[in-house]
């Protein structure tokens, strides 16, 4: 059965005149014209075309390919195995390229500029997700206190990071405890404890005032990815992300806030 070059370019996904290369290259010539002098491809010929297309999807020049079909026995294994060696040498590249530019992307989105290992030796458990700081920036990025916040970050030093990681896992302990011992969001000790997060805040971040604190707050109850900066997963007790939300609200309530 013989198939018009319309026909076959539908079989395969390429365009006629990727057909009419091949010919002119002497890949692929039909072995008959039409009547009208159009070209005719046998099964035969699907059968090349089909081999011609794996070795282009594998990356092979046209010159490669023809070579390897002069003399598929001799020719085509050394082929390959060269080619897989070229595209494992890429792959490890196209790694390095992907963990460059996560890197840069996360540098941009937190505002963290520390190494992965001084990250895990400074911030332990508590782990920045990417996602989350790109929805972060992207819900909050026109305001200036993300902005300010972001350039704070990103001025801090590693002795920085200890430090405020060092009072950030100090009130997560009175947080915790606090919780754990039965206290209610309404209660001084809750409303103190939101209080030191507030000033933490600030003091590291950006001003914080008791609107804007009740905001974050609200992010941790409806995003646990938000929380996870605050609390670990390992440490998190169902009802507490809503109890500090609570206990943000009443004390954005107080009569003055320190």
């Amino acid at each position: 059965m013989s198939y018009s070059v319309g026909q076959v370019a539908g079989f395969a996904g390429v365009t006629v005149r990727t057909l009419h290369h091949y010919d002119r290259a002497g890949l692929l010539s039909p072995g008959e014209r039409s009547p009208a002098g159009y070209r005719l491809y046998s099964d035969a010929d699907l059968a090349r075309l089909q081999q011609i297309l794996f070795y282009r999807e594998l990356g092979f020049s046209l010159d490669e390919i023809a070579a390897i079909m002069a003399d598929p026995a001799a020719n085509a294994l050394d082929h390959l195995r060269e080619r897989h060696r070229q595209l494992n040498e890429q792959i490890m590249k196209l790694h390095r390229l992907v963990e460059v530019a996560e890197r840069a992307m996360e540098v941009r989105r937190t505002g963290v500029e520390l190494s992965p290992q001084e990250r895990f030796e400074v911030f332990g458990e508590i782990a920045f997700d990417l996602s989350y700081a790109t929805d972060a920036h992207l819900k909050w990025g026109d305001s200036e206190g993300h902005r300010q916040a972001m350039a704070r970050a990103a001025a801090h030093t590693k002795e920085d990071w200890r430090r405020l990681m060092a009072e950030a896992a100090a009130w997560r302990e009175r947080l915790l405890a606090a919780f754990d011992a039965g206290a209610v969001p309404e209660g001084v000790e809750a409303m103190d404890l939101a209080e030191e997060h507030r000033e933490h805040i600030a003091r590291w971040f950006t001003p914080c005032p008791p609107e804007t604190h009740c905001r974050i707050a609200d992010d941790y109850v409806e995003d646990a990815r938000a929380f996870a900066l605050v609390v670990p997963s390992s440490q998190q007790r169902p009802g507490l992300a809503r109890f500090l939300r609570a206990a943000v609200h009443t004390n954005a309530g107080r009569g003055s806030v320190r």
